[in-house]
Formats: C-alpha cells, sequence, structure tokens
C-alpha cells in the first residue's frame, strides 16, 4: 500500500494502480473518457488532469494527467484546484465543438458518460460558433448503430476491438485534424466481440441496433439481474424489458467470471424471447394430432391430472441441460429418480459425467474465465472456445500477455501503463498452444498450433502428460507428436498458473481423459495447474451432478413397455439422438407431454404442450462449467398462462394426487424447492447460499426492477384501466417489478442496474466495486459446487488412444460448431439470420484433390441415415481423412464424429 495525500487529506492506495483509478476507488469523482480498466491508459483524452505537488510547501504545482501517473507513496495532488478544474473544463468544451446537440434524441441520451463528465465538470455554454465537422456513417451490421458526428477520438474503441479482442477489421484512420473509427468500407464488424464497443464507447457513436425496432429510453426498462443462456460459462446479465417484450441485453460485471464483457451470442441472441413461435397458451391435441385444442391453465390440468393418476407408475420424466436446476429437479420428484432421464444420449451424459468426475477426484481445481485470463501458460485440447465459449475465447487472448509481464516489472514499467507495455513486449505472446480439429480462433498469437484427429489430439495430450511425469501412460505417438510434446511439456513446466483447456467438442473421452492427465501431471511435480472444461449448454454440469438416465435408457423403458407416458422438459430430442430413434420412441408412447418455450421438431409430435417461461420470464438456478452455481431471475411479470416449468410441475403433481404431492404442494416460492433440492442431494446443500432468499429486506424494503426516473406507469396501462394498478407481486425473489424499494447498492447477485449520484452511464459501476476493476461491493460471487480433491496421489488415466488412420471408403465427419447457429436458443433470434453461415463441408485441398473436388461444390454424404448435399470449402487445417461440417440450418451434432464416404455431385 502507499500513503496519498488528495486535497490535504490522507489516504492509502493501491501503489500498483495510477491516480485516476486510485481516486475512482477511493469515491472520488473525477472526470474520464480514454481509460478503461480492463485496458489500462494511454493519456488520449486529457480529461482526467489533477495538481500534483512536490510537497507541502509547494504551492505552484503542475497539472498532470491523473491516468499516466503512478499512485506512489507520498503523491501529494490536487483535485478541487482551481486551474485543475479550469483545464478539465477547457478539456470538454473543446471536445464539444464539433458534438452535435442532439441529447434529446440521442440513443444514449440518458446513459451517456460523456453528459456526466460535462455536467461534472461544469461545462453548461458553448462559445463555438463555427461549422462542425461532420463524417458518414457506416453500416456496420445487424448488432451495432454507428454515429461517428458524436465521436470524442478517446480511442477506447479501437484499443477493444484491435488490441484486447483481437479484431482486424476496424481501426481509426487519420487525415490532419480528422480521425474516423470505422471499417475501411462498410460491413458488418468480424469480430466475435464487437459488441462491447456499446458499452465501451463512452458516447453514441456505437449503439445496439437490435433495440432500435423497439427504442425506449434506458431509463424506462425494467431491468433484472440475468445468467446467459447460450453456453456453460454463465455470463452476468442485466436483461431489460418494456410493454412485455425483452429489449436488450447488458454486461453485469462478475470479477470472476465475464468480467466487463460479453461474446456477441450472448449480447444479441435475446431474441428468442419475442420469437412467434412462442408457445403462449396450453395446447391439447386429441386423436394423435388430428385435432388441435387451445385450453387455458385450469381445463388442461383437470385433464392431464387424471390422466397422470391412473398410471402414477408408467410415467418416465426427460429433463434437460438448458432447463433450471429447479425444473429438472422438480420433474425428477414427480416420476421418481429411477424415471427421470437427464435428456442426453449415452455418450453426452458420459462426457459430462467424466469431466464431473474429473473435477472431483484430481488434484487440479477447476478454472473461473478470471483464473484463464491470469494464465502465464495456456494448452487448448482439442476444443474451439470461441465457438463453443466465446468468452472464454477472450479470455485465453489475454492469458499471452501475463508471461511477458515479467519483462515489464523489472524494467519498472506500471502494468496499468498500455502503451509503455506494449512497447516493451513488442507485442509477444506468452505460451499458448493449440491442438484443435481444424483451424483456430488463436492463429495469429498461438506459439505452436497442430491440427490434427480426436484421436491424435488426445495422443498428443497423453505424450505431454508423459513427458511431465513418467508415471502417466502413453502410447507410441508419431515423431511429430512427441516432439511437440516436449517442447509443450517444457512450457508448462517453466508456468507458475498453467491452465489446461478442453471440453465436449470433439466428443471424445480420450480426449478430455489426456487433458486432466496434463493437469494431474503438473500437479504431481507441484506446478497448480488448473483444468478448465467447456461443457454444451447453459445447465450441462448441474445436470451431471443431479444425475438420472440416458435417452437410450427411456427409449428402452417406452419400447419394453414399462412406461407409456412421457413428461419433456425444454428438451428438443431430434438435437439429441438419431431420427429414427426418437420418431419410434415418440411414436410408441401413448401420450408425449412437453413443457417448452419454442415450438421444434420435437413439439410437433406432442400430444400436449405446456407454456414454460425463458429465463426473462423465470427465476432459477445454473451451474456453470467451472462448478459456479448462479441465479438468475424474472425480468417481467407475464400475462396468460405462461409459468416456470417447476411450477407446472407442481401444479400436475397437485392435480393428479401424486403420491409426493403433499410435498410439492407447499412448493409455493422457488426457496421451497430450493430447499427441497439442498436437502435431497448432498452436492446441492449449500445451493441457498447462492443468493439472497425471497424474505431478504434491506431496511424493510426490496430492490426495485425499475430505476427511480422510470415514467409511463399509468400511461402505459391506459388503455384497460385509468389508474395506476398495483404493482405484480414477486413471490420468488426480493426484487420488486416497480420503481418503489431501496435504492443503495444491494448484494451482488440482486444489482438490477448501475446508477449512482452524477453516474448515470454503466460507467457507474466503478461506484458498486470496493476497488475499481475489482470485486464488487457486497459480492455474493455465486457458490462452487465442485471442489478438487486434495489427495496427493494421482491414479491417471490409461487407455490412450491408438492414432488416427486414414481410410479408403470413407472420411471422418466432424462438427464445426459455429459461434452464430449452433446454439439453440440464440439461432432463434431474427437479428441472427444475417450472421449465420450456409452449412458447408471442410476439406483438407489434398483430400479434395483425390475426390476431384473443386471448391464449392456439392458433395453428397450420409448422415443420420439420411443423404445429404452441402458445397465443400478448402481449408488446409482440416487433417487428412476427416472433413468438418458446420453445425447449422438443421444439423446437429447428434451422431458426429460418424463415417461415410463423400460422393462429387457433378454440376447440372
Amino acid at each position: 500500500m502507499a500513503g496519498i495525500i488528495v486535497d490535504d487529506r490522507p489516504y492509502q492506495v493501491d501503489e500498483r494502480e495510477n491516480l485516476l483509478q486510485a481516486c475512482l476507488s477511493l469515491g472520488f469523482n473525477l472526470p474520464y473518457f480514454c481509460w478503461h480498466p480492463a485496458l489500462g491508459s494511454v493519456g488520449a483524452c486529457r480529461q482526467c488532469a489533477v495538481k500534483q505537488f512536490r510537497d507541502e510547501r509547494d504551492r505552484e504545482g503542475r497539472l498532470v494527467m491523473a491516468c499516466m501517473t503512478s499512485a506512489a507513496d507520498g503523491t501529494r495532488i490536487s483535485i478541487e484546484d482551481p486551474e485543475a478544474k479550469t483545464f478539465r473544463a477547457s478539456v470538454i468544451e473543446w471536445m464539444m465543438a464539433n458534438h452535435p446537440h442532439d441529447c434529446p434524441v440521442c440513443d444514449e441520451g440518458g446513459e451517456c458518460h460523456l453528459q456526466d463528465m460535462t455536467v461534472m465538470t461544469g461545462h453548461t455554454y458553448r462559445r463555438y460558433r463555427f461549422t462542425k465537422r461532420t463524417f458518414r456513417n457506416q453500416n456496420l451490421g445487424p448488432f451495432i448503430t454507428h454515429e461517428m458526428n458524436r465521436c470524442i477520438q478517446c480511442y477506447r474503441c479501437v484499443r477493444l476491438y484491435r488490441n484486447y479482442a483481437g479484431g482486424r477489421d476496424f481501426d481509426a484512420f487519420g487525415s490532419r485534424n480528422h480521425v474516423y473509427f470505422g471499417r475501411h468500407e462498410d460491413g458488418t464488424l468480424e469480430n466475435e466481440f464487437s459488441g462491447n464497443l456499446i458499452e465501451v464507447c463512452p458516447t453514441g457513436v456505437f449503439d445496439d441496433k437490435t433495440l432500435m425496432p423497439h427504442y425506449t429510453r434506458k431509463w424506462d426498462l425494467q431491468t433484472a439481474p440475468s445468467v446467459c443462456a447460450h453456453c456453460s460459462l454463465g455470463c452476468n446479465t442485466i436483461a431489460g424489458e418494456r410493454y412485455g417484450t425483452l429489449r436488450r441485453i447488458l454486461n453485469r460485471y462478475h470479477s470472476e467470471v465475464n468480467g466487463y464483457f460479453l461474446c456477441d451470442r450472448g449480447r444479441f441472441g435475446y431474441g428468442f424471447v419475442n420469437n412467434e413461435r412462442r408457445i403462449r397458451r396450453p395446447i391439447f391435441r386429441s386423436n394423435r394430432h388430428d385435432q388441435t385444442i387451445p385450453m387455458d391453465k385450469d381445463m388442461i390440468l383437470r385433464e392431464l391430472g387424471s390422466l397422470l393418476a391412473d398410471k402414477p407408475s408408467r410415467i418416465i420424466g426427460i429433463g434437460s441441460p438448458r432447463a433450471s436446476l429447479e425444473s429438472n429437479f422438480a420433474l425428477r420428484e414427480l416420476v421418481g429418480p429411477e424415471r427421470f432421464s437427464l435428456g442426453l444420449s449415452a455418450r453426452d451424459a458420459g462426457l459430462n459425467s467424466l469431466i464431473l468426475d474429473i473435477l472431483r477426484r484430481g488434484p487440479a481445481s477447476s478454472a473461473s474465465i478470471h483464473d484463464v485470463e491470469q494464465a502465464d501458460a495456456v494448452l487448448v485440447l482439442g476444443e474451439d472456445p470461441v465457438n463453443t465459449a466465446p468468452r472464454l475465447a477472450l479470455a485465453v487472448r489475454q492469458s499471452v500477455r501475463q508471461q511477458p509481464m515479467q519483462l515489464v516489472d523489472k524494467l519498472d514499467i506500471p502494468r496499468w501503463h498500455d502503451a509503455a507495455v506494449r512497447e516493451a513486449t513488442h507485442a509477444q505472446p506468452g505460451p499458448l498452444f493449440i491442438a484443435a480439429p481444424h483451424s483456430s480462433w488463436f492463429a495469429d498469437i498461438a506459439t505452436e498450433t497442430y491440427h490434427g484427429a480426436p484421436d491424435d489430439l488426445a495422443a498428443l495430450g497423453f505424450a505431454v502428460a508423459h513427458e511431465l511425469d513418467h508415471a502417466s501412460p502413453t502410447a507410441t505417438p508419431s515423431p511429430t507428436i512427441r516432439s511437440l510434446a516436449e517442447r509443450i511439456a517444457a512450457a508448462l513446466r517453466q508456468a507458475a498458473r498453467p491452465v489446461i483447456l478442453s471440453g465436449t467438442a470433439c466428443k471424445s473421452e480420450a480426449v478430455i481423459q489426456s487433458a486432466a492427465n496434463v493437469a494431474w501431471a503438473l500437479c504431481k511435480i507441484g506446478t497448480p495447474a488448473k483444468l478448465c472444461y467447456c461443457l454444451p449448454e447453459s445447465n450441462s454440469l448441474g445436470l451431471a451432478i443431479l444425475g438420472g438416465k440416458n435417452l437410450e435408457d427411456a427409449f428402452s423403458v417406452v419400447k419394453n413397455g414399462a412406461a407409456d407416458t412421457v413428461l419433456i422438459l425444454e428438451n428438443d430430442l431430434y438435437r439429441r439422438a438419431d431420427t429414427l430413434s426418437v420418431d419410434t420412441f415418440l411414436k410408441t408412447a401413448s401420450k408425449v407431454i412437453i413443457l417448452d418455450h419454442l415450438e421444434h421438431d420435437t413439439t410437433a409430435k406432442a400430444d400436449v404442450l405446456l407454456p414454460a417461461g425463458t429465463f426473462a420470464e423465470s427465476d432459477g438456478t445454473l451451474v456453470n462449467s467451472e462448478g459456479r452455481a448462479q441465479r438468475f431471475y424474472q425480468v417481467f411479470p407475464v400475462e396468460g398462462d405462461i409459468q416456470e416449468s417447476w411450477r407446472w410441475i407442481r401444479d400436475l403433481a397437485v392435480a393428479s394426487e401424486h403420491p409426493g404431492q403433499s410435498n410439492m404442494a407447499a412448493w409455493n416460492r422457488l426457496d421451497d424447492v430450493v430447499a427441497a433440492l439442498a436437502n435431497a442431494i448432498p452436492a446441492f446443500q449449500r445451493l441457498a447460499e447462492v443468493a439472497p432468499p425471497e424474505t431478504f429486506r434491506i431496511v424493510g424494503q426490496k430492490v426495485p426492477r425499475q430505476t427511480h426516473r422510470f415514467t409511463g406507469r399509468t400511461a402505459m396501462h391506459a388503455p384497460l384501466i385509468m389508474h395506476e394498478p398495483k404493482p405484480v407481486e414477486d413471490a420468488d425473489s426480493p426484487l420488486a417489478f416497480s420503481m418503489e424499494g431501496y435504492l443503495g447498492q444491494p448484494p451482488s447477485p440482486l444489482i438490477t442496474h448501475y446508477w449512482s449520484p452524477r453516474w448515470n452511464s454503466v460507467q457507474a459501476l466503478n461506484k458498486f466495486q470496493s476497488d475499481v476493476g475489482g470485486p464488487l461491493r457486497h459480492e455474493m460471487p455465486g457458490v462452487r459446487l465442485i471442489e478438487s480433491s486434495d489427495k496427493r496421489t494421482v491414479t491417471y488415466f490409461s487407455e490412450a488412444p491408438q492414432l488416427f488412420q486414414i481410410r479408403d471408403d470413407g472420411w471422418l465427419i466432424l462438427p464445426w460448431y459455429q459461434i452464430f447457429g449452433s446454439e439453440e436458443l440464440s439461432a432463434r433470434a431474427s437479428v441472427m439470420a444475417e450472421r449465420i453461415p450456409e452449412p458447408a463441408l471442410m476439406l483438407h485441398p489434398e483430400d479434395a484433390a483425390t475426390l476431384r473436388f473443386k471448391a464449392d461444390e456439392q458433395a453428397e454424404f450420409m448422415l443420420d441415415n439420411k443423404s445429404h448435399r452441402v458445397p465443400v470449402k478448402l481449408n488446409a487445417a482440416v487433417p487428412r481423412g476427416t472433413a468438418a461440417l458446420t453445425i447449422v440450418s438443421g444439423f446437429t451434432d447428434a451422431v458426429l464424429p460418424t463415417w461415410s464416404p463423400l460422393i462429387r455431385v457433378p454440376e447440372p
């Protein structure tokens, strides 16, 4: 710690910080633009000027930029010095000289950092009377608007896009006194994290284009804390609603998970909530779908209650990795543990269970996203994180800066000094090794990249573990694999915080096991390695902890006649198993009841459809890929019969007088389900600690979902009622569907929006952190349900696979996931259509030459007992003997990898 003097008062601060960060952490209102906690300092805007004095006798001092000055011990500064205040006001004035006078119509109005800083500096009158500099705006694609006339040249956007996220199609273009931030030509921003420009930009240059069709002022949005449903990472979000329509997603800061940033899929994929194919009322289909009969809730419960009461032991339940813990548990309680299926194939359920077992019994703990960012060596083994867990890929990109920081520290350069750090390290990345089945997003920063079939990747992992600890078994690797393994092992051995990243993308147990062996070997030799596994969906690991049968077991039970009624929870079975098996299963069952919020191929075969709430219309708990349980909250009350899946299941239990209904009938609140779950399954004993209970109050008040500036509460209901109706009561959380409530800072799981006096933009987050850039005040970061074993003995996996063999009769078709289009829910957002690629089959050029394929010619292959035709794309990163199929537009990974001949389809 260092002692500094601010306006003649002493304070203790972190000497590793600059003065701006230190002052903000102390609670001072010091204006700034170009600095960002995640991006560091470049001193571009000159807005954070303060007066620095040599000692107490110095009366003159000098102006310095707080963001470019270290918080060294004994530093004496003044924020309130008249010269400093005048200088800061003049900086605002020259920025505003070319800024348009459009605050009342600006999309950013009321949530604008420039507005806040202008008021903070006291600048109120414009003396500039000449022609303003203007620019032409660009079409940057479906996600982001562009209004360059509002730019103040802070350079945050280009530093985020290029330096932090690795984008290359966006830059700063300058000529004389004109600086333009955009692309070289109109076109969609290609980087997968472009949406963060919206929150990073301090003005309205970049804004959320998905909000524009149903725009509303930001303070009129009803918001709630949520968790992203589009991958297994559990990024924290703030979801905003108006008039019953979900309208935007913002990042919700979590120091251990997503930090300041989201991927574009998580930010813009919310449109499925508003999809026209939503299931909004119960539907009963009689005579095997000959007649569709809409029913209200009471009618359908009476119908189903009598049906279920007649044969309680002939019902099976099929859960879902995208449904909450509470809903899956409710289904398990209704049908019984022995008749509860996870809704996953034996292979996929086995992969998830294997990862759970590895994280529980091994010495390597699971890594958070923050752990990956801080890693000084990373091995990515068989995973494609930018497409399967995008925010993790951004963390890997930051990890390559960690080892070069040792040189920065030796040169006594502050780590926050971004330009000096990049100059000293020459932007040379630290150790990052990529072993994947096809091309990698990390090509520009990877130390080495190896492309191979899953068996070859697993062989590499086993070889690396053997190099680290000869007690670890290995197959006989090729000379290429052995040499690469030696180099990877040497780099990992020298690291202080290595991370091994793998997952289920290859659908290979051997790849997952080999990653575990590498991490365990590092732990055995004294290096505290961590494991990071990517799983397919938002609650994949939570479902594995809950436990249950696989889909094949469920198919067998119905086929054998032991059950004839199926209750399916938020699951499209055609994405889980081959079409023939699912068709047979649904036809054999006498009654198929489905709880879901979107129509899909499985709902088309249902006898009964019950409308379930999406993440925005319900409360629940998800367990992310590191084993962290987190709570998401209902954003807005819904009209009609839509309700949480667990409430539908409770109502079915009560209506059918199910043997367990006496307990389930008492489930009136989410906390009741959580308590029952924690009592029934020991692994969830701490689940109540995830977030405050419904009874939690601060000075007797709930936390409001609406801002204190929320408007139109009477007008928005005017067509229905002439006075303001009473807000809907929320029985499941300490949040209120109102603007009344506690206006201070609640515990972190209950933060509905960021606001503080004089800070209306997302930069108000600074006021919620105990130290800017660090954990939140009153932080409840969720509960880690999995901790590594402290056993010193390591039992390695011993079944190292044989090397991949090319076959003459076919090619091994592997899944190639896409950030846009592969994930089920976000693919239903209309805005995603422009970003979802067309189906294609990637082939190595030499394989294409053997088959006499040319680029874009049609290839015919067999998949799921059907013949398919897609265009061929040539890609030298695809291993010989394999082909990579893009998982979009109806293609799933249910039966992949698989072997198939490839037949060239002649052009007509």
